[in-house]
């Protein structure tokens, strides 16, 4: 997967009264590739990281938390017409900090069950149905 464009994703499920169970997305800025789509929080990952160093900085910079419990879930490779992406997605169990759009994205909390209302790039769909198929196990 040397051609791909490599991407730390974070499902991000949060585990405090006010929004329990809830897992939080982000709204991709307009003039970005996909804009104007829902998508799961993260970024490219930099020369030299490696994917958690890589969802550590990228949620840092997007939503000023710090991860304290994750685990790998999965890599989807994906091929767009103009882009090829390998989203290794991760779920963020546990963090600290306050979730806010530190790059002027909108964010929200929804529960898994209202996820397939939003419109995500084509890649996040299996996501999204891997998704809602390990929560509704666990």
């Amino acid at each position: 997967m040397t051609d791909f464009e490599h991407v730390a994703v974070g499902v991000i499920i949060q585990k405090e009264k006010a929004h329990q169970g809830k897992i939080l997305i982000s709204k991709r800025l307009a003039h970005l590739h996909q804009g104007g789509k829902w998508e799961f929080p993260g970024g490219k990952i930099e020369p030299g990281e490696n994917v958690l160093q890589a969802l550590k900085r990228e949620l840092f910079e997007e939503l000023s938390i710090q991860i304290q419990q994750t685990r790998p879930l999965f890599c989807i490779p994906f091929s767009y017409p103009d882009k090829k992406v390998a989203l290794h997605i991760w779920m963020v169990e546990s963090f600290s900090g306050t979730a806010i759009g530190r790059e002027g994205q909108e964010i929200q909390w929804v529960t898994p069950a209202a996820l397939k209302k939003f419109e995500f790039p084509e890649a996040n769909d299996f996501i999204v149905e891997s998704l809602i198929e390990i929560l509704n196990r666990e």
